[in-house]
């Protein structure tokens, strides 16, 4: 059988976002540039990131501390609806919560977000070919970093929502040959300063 190696994939939500979503904040830009301080040392690949501008500025700012590192704009990167469940998927405690929510979506989400999501799994997941770990980074948005983890955890389709992320948090993936993927570190903002920490976040769950 061909060689193997493990993926170790690289998920960040990108730095807070103006109020029309146009580009980052100061505090954002400030989120973007520690985080790609973090990462130097890691033998990333690319950087790959979701077409849309506050996800595009993230990434060119953690570019600018990893030097040569290629970046490239990906569609599955984005930020859309991974998965609309039936009242039928969800605890019936939460149906009505999460149907209200979702209720929001477009219907170029609902067209376009699934086919995406499938993409993205294709893309991004599962150990890579050859004899030679894979380290990558998805500069990405909170829906898809839900997505991935709980694709990680075969958790039930449905369980996209109520996993949040902060901006500029970290998330690593590994996806080693012949093991289920294992999330080694989950929504980490240790590289960020106590001001710079829970942006993206409702304030209820700040902890």
């Amino acid at each position: 059988m061909p060689a193997t190696a493990a993926r170790y994939l690289y998920l960040a939500r990108h730095g807070e976002a103006t109020p029309d979503e146009t580009g980052l904040t100061a505090a954002g830009r400030q989120q973007a540039t520690l985080l790609g301080r973090r990462l130097r040392g890691v033998p990333l690949t690319a950087v790959h990131h979701g077409p849309l501008p506050r996800a595009a500025e993230t990434a060119r700012l953690i570019g600018a501390q990893l030097p040569d590192l290629p970046q490239h704009v990906c569609e599955p990167a984005g930020d859309y609806v991974p998965h609309l469940p039936t009242r039928e998927e969800l605890p019936p405690e939460a149906a009505d919560h999460y149907l209200r929510f979702l209720a929001q979506a477009t219907e170029e989400d609902r067209r376009t977000g699934p086919a995406l999501a499938r993409e993205a799994l294709a893309h991004f997941t599962g150990p890579v070919p050859g004899p030679t770990d894979r380290h990558e980074l998805v500069v990405t948005h909170n829906f898809l970093i839900a997505w991935l983890v709980r694709e990680a955890m075969h958790a039930p389709a449905w369980r996209w929502l109520g996993l949040n992320h902060a901006n500029a948090a970290l998330t690593v993936i590994r996806y080693a040959p012949g093991r289920p993927a294992t999330v080694l570190v989950s929504n980490d903002t240790r590289h960020l300063p106590d001001d710079l920490r829970w942006t993206g976040f409702p304030p209820e769950l700040h902890v």
